[in-house]
């Protein structure tokens, strides 16, 4: 008899040490993440600190002038093995520019610094993606290529001049003051760029100008390694506003985004590898936070997916979505955290979402979210989607897969469904593997809807107080 009793005993510990397991899960995720931060290359500059009025810079200087002093004053810093390269108070007007290694642009408390709206001083193009597909476009307000060590840290604010008057009404739309007669990105640059990429045409032949219309992103940085952005605020992007390109070892902290125009998405890293964006504000026109690895041909050619982003901390207003991958993820990602946020917006559409399609592909996996508090948002506490702009052109077929998606300790307010899932028809198995644990949803309006998944599984889930299985 003892036989058995040990036996059954045996049998219980095995099933109870599965189900901590199971429970610990989503620790053992966040252990993984502070690993991740811990391993971090942090930016480091020497106390020598380089003021732009020393090398030409004035407040009441037009925007050519001071972009010289300000490039003038980063070379040096940079070719002295390092500085801080500082704008004081004030308000200063200039043209884009070029970040080099080792140099930290510092804002000052009371400083603004103002971006060109003469069209002209852009169309130094330069390599970089748009929308995923890469191009040589018009020169990012804020650019950096192969650079190491560097930083955009202050109190101040960076404004690219951004409003319907200036670079918004190109996206096309009346609601951002485009008019009959005006160049379009919907109607030139993006269908051309689109083409290139689909029939492979090469990148140098891929040179964008004015006419195409596509704007250039507020900060853009290529294939740059440990980077800093800290405590400054981003405001009135003509596009993207943080935009990491094949950028390891990077930090976003204490940023505040204000940008509502088209396509203003807060931070989007792709091909990105080790990523913390922490203690930041998003009040944007689009994603607050999109993470991406580049788009159909392009995205397959580099294979580089993004890796290892640690989002805590946040809280996430206006926007399309508050943290987001895809829709440009052709080259998969892996390992998305996303923990102590608080979101809540009449004009949130949805706080975390997963958007590709078989167009575009990429494996997607291991998205782990916790403590997240919602107000309200518009549709969806988890939306992912298989089926993102499907007329999209293709030559073939790339079916994306999804999975091992993680939610606990999740709270809303409102919101038009709990989960909304769009799978694959006849390719359940494409999304495989949902956990939604200890959450709890109010003010849903009509429920989930789930469609192309299995392995979606409910730990505790409340919808309007009510125990979903």
């Amino acid at each position: 008899m003892n036989k058995y009793i040990a036996i059954a005993a045996m049998a219980t510990a095995v099933v109870a040490c599965k189900h901590n397991q199971e429970k610990d899960v989503m620790s053992a995720a966040f252990v993984e993440a502070q690993m991740m931060v811990d391993s971090l290359r942090v930016p480091h500059f020497c106390a020598d600190t380089l003021d732009v009025r020393n090398f030409g810079a004035q407040i009441a200087a037009d925007a050519r002038t001071n972009g010289q002093a300000f490039a003038a004053a980063i070379d040096s810093a940079s070719a002295m093995g390092g500085a801080c390269v500082v704008v004081p108070e004030g308000e200063w007007l200039t043209t884009p520019l070029t970040l080099k290694s080792n140099v930290n642009l510092v804002v000052s408390e009371g400083a603004t610094i103002k971006f060109s709206t003469d069209y002209n001083d852009y169309t130094d193009v330069v390599l970089t993606r748009w929308e995923g597909v890469d191009c040589y476009n018009l020169h990012p307000l804020i650019y950096a290529y192969d650079a190491h060590n560097i930083a955009i840290t202050g109190k101040g604010v960076i404004d690219g001049q951004g409003s319907n008057e200036v670079w918004w009404y190109m996206k096309g739309r009346k609601k951002y003051g485009w008019q009959e007669g005006m160049n379009s990105q919907e109607v030139v640059g993006r269908p051309r760029l689109l083409e290139a990429d689909r029939t492979e045409i090469s990148v140098e032949e891929r040179r964008m100008t004015l006419d195409d219309a596509l704007r250039p992103q507020l900060i853009n940085l290529y294939k740059c390694e440990s980077v800093l952005i800290e405590g400054v605020t981003l405001q009135n992007s003509p596009f993207w506003v943080i935009h990491p390109l094949f950028v390891s070892d990077l930090i976003v902290r204490n940023v505040t985004i204000n940008s509502a125009g088209p396509n203003s998405d807060g931070c989007d890293p792709e091909s990105c590898n080790n990523v913390l964006i922490e203690g930041c504000t998003f009040n944007t026109g689009d994603d607050c936070i999109a993470i991406k690895s580049g788009r159909n041909y392009d995205g397959r050619r580099w294979a580089a997916p993004s890796r290892n982003i640690y989002v805590r901390n946040c809280h996430m207003k206006d926007g399309h979505g508050g943290v987001v991958l895809g829709s440009e993820i052709s080259g998969g990602f892996s390992n998305l955290w996303v923990e102590k946020c608080t979101m809540d917006s009449p004009e949130l559409e949805r706080v975390i979402r997963i958007k590709t399609s078989d167009c575009r592909g990429g494996v997607i996996e291991n998205v782990y979210v916790r403590d997240v508090e919602v107000g309200q948002c518009q549709e969806a506490i988890l939306k992912v989607n298989l089926q993102y702009e499907p007329d999209e052109v293709c030559n073939r077929d790339f079916p994306p897969v999804v999975r091992n998606v993680n939610m606990k300790n999740v709270t809303s307010s409102k919101s038009k469904y709990g989960l909304y899932v769009v799978g694959l028809a006849g390719k359940q198995e494409n999304v495989d593997g949902i956990t939604i644990q200890n959450c709890d949803f109010v003010g849903v309006e009509e429920g989930n809807n789930i469609t192309n998944a299995v392995n979606v599984k409910f730990d505790n889930l409340l919808i309007n107080g009510v125990e979903v299985k």
